[in-house]
């Protein structure tokens, strides 16, 4: 059944082939990515690290206005604490 295959592998038999030297001293004999010199498992796919520090993005949670605001906040809850025990004293 050799030479008989239903598929059209044309393509893929011209395709470059990626030629990096393997472990055993022979060249790659893998087909190289479309827009690349190496085959997907020599580098050929990757395009490096993502760009710029995703670690080091914005959220405001420590803004000026988010620290301001939690202030209002803290002082309204300590002035209702205040409040409810003065009711508790008064009853």
């Amino acid at each position: 059944m050799a030479g008989k295959h239903p598929r059209n592998l044309a393509g893929l038999r011209a395709a470059r082939r990626c030629g990096v030297k393997t472990r055993s001293g022979e060249p790659c004999r893998a087909p190289a990515i479309a827009g690349a010199l190496r085959c997907r498992m020599h580098g050929g796919k990757g395009a490096g690290a993502p760009r710029g520090n995703r670690n080091a993005q914005k959220h405001g949670a420590y803004s000026k206005r988010v620290r301001n605001l939690r202030a209002v906040r803290q002082a309204f809850e300590k002035a209702m604490r205040v409040m409810i025990e003065q009711l508790d004293d008064f009853s």
